[in-house]
């Protein structure tokens, strides 16, 4: 036997979302529960991706299974497609592993021809239905399996009112929508070439393969790329019966959700609309009922409804997004699925069902998205600013946003990738807006729910959202809008708070949020998980302080190159660069060891009690003086308008000294441990500073700081055997004039190539090493961050050369293995080395989870990414026990 490419609903379960998608799978697992959902059978992922690699040609078999299963689906409604008397119609979705709502395509009222339209009317006692449907089904195929642009159906739509004098498209009467087929068609055969097809097997075989298609269509890719989605997992085909919610008063359709999704309350949410279809409900191009109206509109309904969502909820012990149809007063569900949310109400949905009962601590940490924590510390407006709200729509999603208002995706992309903060102004958005979403710090919008694609979206990225403010009058042309004789144009500044749905014209000061108790409570509960220390990068005591209230557990890259770059200590610095003799750089050195001592003595009052990692001098002395560039023109200035000699010979003395000190390639120049071993007297400096604050502090506080001392950019074991021996003679003589005795810890980064291959003869003058990740990734790879990022890596990500950007995630293949090789190569030397990372990568989840996989000992990351890794080093942890219990 081949290959299996097609299940009937009764054939699946919940467990097989990686070869029937998420919504296949779960339409199976209901059907399995006794939930009411229309019959149908799923086409697999496998097929999708052998339909890619046979050049988009279905594989050997599936035409064959998806006529039996086709079959077997008439029989079972005992209706038939394309039947002029009876006629079975289908919907034809897409469902990949994991969500993509919007991103992909959907074909509704599949079957219909000229012959089976009469049929549907004759079946429902309703023509004006029956040719709406069918308007629908043609154009939705037209737009979907014919990619024609969906605005010439619009605007035909647009036409026929105006022709028959209504208003609304419900008023359109049976001859009304019989022209508007006809006009429909025409468009169809103008703009592709080619006539509608009547035939409806036709019609199902390019429904499936537009659907396949539409796996790599842009808006998928793009949001693929942003949620970190394998673009070889393809997408499963849904084919099911369809049922109509546009079927008179006792029909409706509508999105459910087992909880409110912007707050995390344990409450009845969502929206619906009598006599209507799905898509109504999502482009908000009707205003929806809440969901509680219900309740009093359709009681029995109702109650049935919400049984629903407990059994879900309690079966899949998770909050879940329902779509829901209503037909002739039978109740339908259509898909359920675990649904997008604030990160407030995860933190809050995850709390909340551990005090239930319903899942463990364990799960709860598993549950929230350690990027999701982000969200929690974004700006609110500040409860003491002074404005006037210009409108109120929707509170969609929580969180405030300042930008300048600008009217389409390409823009909010393009200038939001240029650095601009933007708020995207649409009468509602669509899934081709994605890319200008993924960049824009919020989005308003004039038209849609709370469930609409704008809301859903900006939840699931953690972008403030107000939907539907429909006082707002958008001129797209004009690119403008207007409220009440208020003009707001493209690059006006706009406020939105997607908390309470406010709309202020100009900046209003913003507030970062108060970490609280559901927050405190998963990150507590992930710290009785994690193995894997949390450090911070901090190079001030206010950086070190926040860290501290965000649960960092020491500093693990404290940078002192900053420190050099005040105002009042860079004139002293340049001092030292100008030196002409030891003793002259000495006296300027002298100037800046209490300005270090002073730094140094702050950090440590922060962080009492926790270990400090400070790295020694690192960058090249030239970043310290002025541009070489610059320099020239203002001696040529000076010449030109009359300068002093005096300060023509200073400015000149520089200049000579910046082109002594120019490379052609600084990074991989004189800088770090090389500058140590050519200048001593800088890192003797800065290790007697580190020393005497360490005394100053244990004096003050009564014990001493735990310090740990670090020499950047070592490749070769002699270079740290050298500056470990100055190090410590150093620290010695500073202790020993104080009389006191403090311990300390000398190691080492591992940042280049070299330095992981031979990490066992360095650790022979090491106690701890440090990757630093960051410069790892551009010597392994040959990339220079600066000039990767900003040409050829967006390229190479958008072609599919790489996966990831290794700046964002760690290059596990390439750097990951230099790394793991270090690790065992040190600790085959000295077992009880302590390793630690002190790149960003620190803060990001999946390279926190391959840190821990190698057996590190810390992360460290910059104060607001610290509770991202401690939840992420829970997570590696559970997702371990997971595999060990997978493969027992």
């Amino acid at each position: 036997m081949g290959t299996k490419y097609v299940y009937d609903f009764s054939e699946g379960s919940r467990d097989m979302k990686p070869l029937l998608g998420g919504k296949g799978a779960n339409l199976c697992e209901m059907t399995n529960l006794g939930i009411p959902v229309p019959s149908g059978f799923v086409i697999s992922t496998e097929a999708c991706i052998a339909y890619g690699n046979a050049g988009n040609k279905f594989p050997d078999g599936l035409q064959e299974e998806v006529a039996e299963h086709l079959a077997a689906l008439e029989s079972g409604t005992e209706k038939t497609l394309g039947d002029p008397e009876n006629p079975l119609l289908v919907s034809v979705r897409s469902g990949a592993m994991f969500s993509m709502p919007g991103m992909m395509d959907t074909v509704l009222n599949l079957g219909l021809n000229d012959e089976s339209v009469k049929g549907l009317a004759k079946m429902t006692n309703d023509e004006r239905f029956a040719y709406d449907a069918y308007r629908r089904f043609i154009q939705m195929f037209g737009k979907v399996v014919k990619e024609v642009d969906g605005q010439v159906f619009e605007d035909a739509i647009t036409a026929q009112r105006a022709k028959a004098g209504v208003e609304f498209d419900h008023e359109l009467t049976p001859d009304d929508l019989r022209e508007l087929v006809a006009d429909f068609k025409q468009i169809l055969k103008d703009k592709t070439g080619e006539s509608f097809p009547e035939d409806p097997r036709e019609q199902l075989e390019m429904a499936i393969k537009a659907v396949f298609q539409s796996w790599g269509n842009p808006r998928a890719v793009t949001y693929r790329r942003h949620y970190n989605i394998s673009d070889d997992l393809g997408t499963a085909v849904n084919v099911q019966q369809m049922v109509f919610g546009n079927m008179g008063d006792d029909s409706g359709t509508g999105v459910a959700f087992t909880r409110n999704p912007s707050t995390g309350e344990k409450e009845i949410f969502g929206d619906y609309l009598i006599n209507a279809q799905g898509e109504d409900v999502v482009a908000g191009i009707r205003k929806t009922s809440k969901l509680m109206d219900m309740k009093d509109e359709m009681p029995a309904v109702f109650e049935e409804l919400t049984g629903v969502m407990n059994k879900l909820e309690q079966h899949y012990r998770e909050m879940e997004d329902i779509e829901f149809t209503i037909e002739k007063g039978k109740l339908f569900v259509l898909q359920t699925r675990d649904g997008k949310r604030t990160a407030a109400a995860a933190v809050k949905i995850a709390v909340d069902m551990v005090e239930e009962g319903l899942i463990s601590k364990e799960e709860a940490v598993a549950k929230v998205d350690p990027s999701q924590l982000d969200q929690l510390l974004h700006p609110m407006i500040d409860p003491n600013a002074d404005f006037d709200e210009l409108t109120t729509g929707l509170n969609a999603s929580p969180g405030a946003a300042v930008g300048k208002a600008v009217f389409d995706a390409d823009t909010a992309a393009e200038q939001g990738k240029a650095g601009e903060a933007v708020i995207l102004v649409r009468w509602e958005t669509s899934p081709d807006d994605i890319h200008g979403l993924i960049e824009a710090q919020g989005v308003l919008t004039s038209h849609g729910g709370m469930t609409s694609h704008a809301a859903v979206v900006a939840r699931g990225m953690g972008k403030p959202a107000v939907c539907g403010a429909d006082q707002i009058n958008i001129d797209e042309e004009a690119r403008q809008f207007t409220v009440d004789g208020t003009t707001v144009r493209e690059g006006d500044i706009l406020t939105i708070n997607g908390t309470d749905g406010k709309v202020i014209v100009g900046a209003v000061d913003l507030v970062p949020p108060q970490i609280n108790e559901n927050f405190q409570a998963i990150v507590e509960w992930a710290d009785g998980i994690r193995r894997l220390g949390v450090r911070t990068n901090a190079d001030t005591p206010e950086d070190s302080l926040k860290a501290r209230e965000f649960g960092a557990e020491g500093i693990g890259l404290c940078r002192t190159e900053h420190m050099f770059m005040a105002e009042d200590r860079l004139p002293i610095v340049r001092e030292m660069i100008m030196a002409e003799t030891v003793e002259e750089r000495k006296a300027a050195l002298d100037k800046l060891l209490p300005m270090q001592k002073g730094d140094f003595e702050g950090i440590f009052e922060a962080m009492h009690g926790l270990p400090v990692t400070i790295r020694l001098l690192d960058p090249p002395l030239h970043e310290f003086l002025p541009d070489y560039s610059e320099l020239l023109v203002e001696i040529e200035r000076l010449k030109l308008s009359g300068g002093s000699a005096e300060e023509i010979d200073e400015k000149e003395k520089i200049a000579a000294r910046v082109r002594s000190l120019r490379e052609m390639n600084p990074m991989l120049g004189t800088r770090g441990c090389r500058l140590g071993i050519q200048w001593p007297e800088i890192y003797e400096m800065q290790v007697r500073a580190i020393m005497q604050a360490a005394v100053s502090i244990q004096e003050k506080q009564g014990d001493a700081p735990l310090v740990e001392i670090m020499i950047p950019l070592v490749g070769y074991a002699e270079e740290l055997r050298r500056l470990r021996e100055l190090t410590v003679s150093t620290c010695d003589q500073a202790l020993a004039d104080a009389g006191v005795q403090i311990d300390y810890l000398v190691g080492t980064m591992i940042e280049l190539p070299r330095a992981a291959l031979t990490a066992d003869e360095i650790s022979d003058h090491a106690d701890f090493f440090s990757f630093g990740t960051n410069d790892l990734t551009q010597t392994t790879l040959g990339f220079s961050r600066d000039d990767a990022e900003g040409k050829f890596l967006t390229y190479y990500l958008e072609e599919g050369v790489i996966k990831q950007n290794p700046f964002e995630t760690i290059d596990v293949d390439g750097v990951g293995k230099l790394v793991d090789m270090a690790v065992k190569l040190s600790r085959g030397k000295k077992p009880d080395i302590k390793l630690g990372v002190c790149g960003e990568h620190g803060g990001e989840p999946d390279s926190v989870k391959f840190c821990h996989s190698v057996g590190l000992n810390y992360v460290s990351c910059s104060p607001y990414r610290v509770p991202l890794a401690r939840l992420a080093a829970a997570q590696a942890v559970l997702e371990e026990k997971e595999m060990v219990y997978s493969t027992a």
